[in-house]
């Protein structure tokens, strides 16, 4: 018979790998096979069960829970593959997930997709697993269940379908290997929730011109579940018991997910295929939003040719990425950060402590390179210093690199400032340890801090960035430097929670958010005359939120934790839901302001502006509301508004014509709790 053979050069000759980009279709390459794309992961110590840790991979982005009669699902010839690192001392991976999947016709007789209790496109799937790096590999599962499409309920439901419950056809799929590990594939809600529109629209997030919307609400993935006992990801096989502390580094772990294909397709001329070749690895995930907001376009795929351990390598290549973001030049005034308004509460210091300037292409911490003061911090370059601070002009080495690319050691200057006196480099409070440097893009996991329950006052969808709010302003914790959980540790970026508004945490830690935590305060902070750290600039950042943050499906309380898949006839718009702020802390006794409660949201547009500016606000309760603005020396020019308001939105215009050029401040309060800042840019 002949043949049309159709081959995909995904290998040259000299074996330089071209590879798919991953991520909810950003990337280039991707688009074209979506079947392969890993679009989220998620890692973190399961909240029902503390000996062990979910991981959770998402495949198959933005899958309509309609259409028909082919379905979306999981692809043959695939191998899906979920990566750990536990030992710093071997290189490379060292245990391996695989996943391949088989599907069959119960009754091709029929262009529909369930009929009669038969079902098409039917799936299974084998599960392998490698404690050697992949050299080995051990077969656990097969002919695993995958669960249907969740088609209708005549389809799931009826006599003419499979006559069951969805609820039910998830519960039979759920699988246990001999060794206790629980296992799930299958189509789920996509727990991810994203303003996508907003996001690529030059960052108009929150949308200044019209609604919020969650760009991934009522779309489906294809999940990948897995919860293992602690003891078989602990390099040494111990439980969570047997940490020397909450953390012990013993514990970390680097997670990343990836999709492989074989190098050659054949199409035949019946309709069929086969396929040969090597097996080549066509996407790869480990943090989220990395090749997504962090590389840019031209890279993705370069970016994704490469595994986390060869990242250090190709430094020269993807350094400048993480230390001088593209996202920083929208949130600083002297660059692009009047033109995306969105970003006005994020600004990034120039002058923390009076002299550090972290703004793209300034030297951060490196005029510090080789100062006495550093030696035994994280920061010396006996230590981690040369991988830390690399050069001049890399001003984000100390903070975004390790949260994306190495994890952050339990050193000075990575504890809470709880404790410092005002000295970054001084000991303060033991905060999180998560470093793995051997590995590059992956998610880092310190095991050994336990899960924070979902029904704790507590817990919070700005995971670490939480902890570090508790840390520094709760009487709980900020009156002693002693090492002791502080809820939201577990949280992102230490794995990563289904929970975690990790879009809203990656804007903030861009902001300089990590800075802030370890004593680098913003630039509004002076020693003498501010009575607190917390000020209004970090009280902007904390404020901050994209006004989509929260899943469109509630999640399980078990596992594989995530929601039941969207069906064809469910209704859903994608507009945002009801959205609840957490609770900010009271002010303490301990010398620490608190932070008020968040009953107000505020921006102005347009920003920047000539003359005249539309103050917009939100409050969440009745109050007294008073609008105030200062000029750039933090002296009060006028005050707007000074009122007793109604719950509700309002909005106010100020003239500024007869004011001079330069950054103001709009200061609204509500009672004497609440307070938002928006930082306005008059021109000229």
């Amino acid at each position: 018979m002949k043949k049309i053979f159709f081959l995909i050069c995904l290998m040259c000759a000299t074996g330089v790998q071209q590879l798919l980009a991953s991520s909810h279709r950003e990337a280039p390459l991707i688009a074209n096979d979506p079947l392969a794309d890993n679009t989220d992961l998620y890692a973190f110590v399961s909240p029902d069960e503390p000996g062990t840790v979910t991981i959770i991979a998402a495949y198959v982005p933005m899958q309509l829970p309609h259409g028909g009669p082919n379905y979306f699902g999981f692809g043959e010839n695939i191998r899906y593959e979920i990566h750990i690192d536990n030992n710093i001392v071997t290189p490379g991976d060292d245990i391996i997930y695989r996943f391949t999947f088989k599907k069959v016709h119960e009754d091709p007789t029929t262009f529909f997709y369930i009929r009669l209790g038969a079902q098409n496109h039917k799936t299974t799937y084998t599960l392998e697993r490698s404690r050697d790096g992949g050299l080995t590999f051990t077969t656990l599962i097969e002919g695993g269940i995958v669960p249907p499409n969740n088609i209708g309920p005549r389809s799931i439901n009826g006599p003419a379908g499979l006559n069951t419950t969805y609820a039910e056809l998830m519960e039979n799929a759920l699988a246990t290997t001999a060794d206790g590990e629980r296992v799930f594939c299958g189509p789920t809600d996509d727990p991810f929730f994203v303003d996508l529109g907003g996001v690529f629209d030059l960052g108009d997030m929150p949308r200044q011109d019209s609604e919020p919307r969650d760009g991934v609400a009522c779309l489906n993935v294809s999940t990948i579940a897995l919860k293992i006992p602690i003891e078989w990801l602990q390099k040494d096989g111990k439980t969570e018991l047997e940490a020397s502390s909450i953390l012990d580094p013993d514990f970390v772990i680097g997670i990343w997910a990836s999709a492989s294909r074989q190098t050659i397709r054949t199409l035949n001329a019946a309709g069929s295929e086969s396929y040969g070749g090597d097996w080549i690895q066509v996407s790869r995930l480990g943090m989220p939003l990395t090749n997504e907001a962090v590389i840019p376009i031209g890279s993705k795929d370069l970016w994704n040719s490469l595994t986390p351990y060869q990242d250090l390598a190709n430094i020269s290549t993807f350094g400048n990425y993480f230390y001088n973001p593209e996202l920083g030049l929208y949130m600083d005034d002297s660059q692009f950060g009047g033109a995306v308004p969105a970003f006005s509460p994020l600004r990034i210091q120039s002058a923390s402590l009076g002299g550090f300037d972290f703004r793209n292409g300034k030297d951060g911490l490196y005029g510090l390179k080789g100062n006495p003061a550093l030696a035994g911090t994280a920061l010396d370059d006996a230590i981690f210093g040369t991988l830390l601070l690399p050069a001049p002009g890399s001003p984000r080495s100390v903070d975004l690199w390790p949260i994306f690319h190495t994890g952050a050691p339990n050193l000075i200057p990575y504890q809470l400032a709880t404790g410092k006196g005002g000295n970054p480099l001084a000991a303060g409070k033991p905060f999180i340890h998560n470093f793995l440097p051997n590995g590059g893009d992956m998610l880092r996991l310190n095991m050994a801090v336990p899960a924070t329950p979902r029904d704790d006052d507590d817990f919070n969808t700005l995971g670490l960035v939480w902890a570090a709010v508790l840390g520094l302003t709760d009487a709980r914790f900020n009156t002693t430097t002693d090492l002791e959980f502080i809820p939201n540790m577990d949280g992102f970026p230490n794995g990563r929670r289904l929970e975690d508004d990790v879009t809203r945490i990656e804007l903030q830690a861009v902001s300089g958010i990590v800075l802030a935590a370890i004593g680098l305060w913003y630039d509004d902070y002076d020693p003498n005359t501010s009575p607190s750290p917390v000020t209004p600039q970090l009280l902007n950042v904390l404020s901050y939120d994209t006004k989509v943050s929260e899943n469109d499906a509630a999640f399980r309380n078990e596992f594989p934790y995530v929601a039941m898949p969207w069906s064809g006839t469910s209704k859903c718009s994608g507009e945002k839901g009801e959205y609840t702020q957490p609770e900010i802390l009271p002010p303490t006794t301990t010398g620490v302001t608190g932070l008020g409660s968040t009953e107000v949201y505020a921006f102005n547009q347009p920003n920047p502006f000539t003359t005249t500016t539309l103050i917009k606000y939100h409050l969440r309760s009745a109050g007294r509301v008073s609008i105030n603005i200062y000029d750039p020396q933090g002296k009060l020019v006028t005050t707007l508004l000074n009122e007793s308001k109604t719950e509700g939105d309002f909005q106010i215009t100020w003239d500024a014509a007869g004011y001079p050029a330069g950054i103001y401040n709009a200061v609204i309060t509500v009672g004497n709790t609440g307070i938002h800042t928006i930082r306005m840019n008059k021109l000229d």
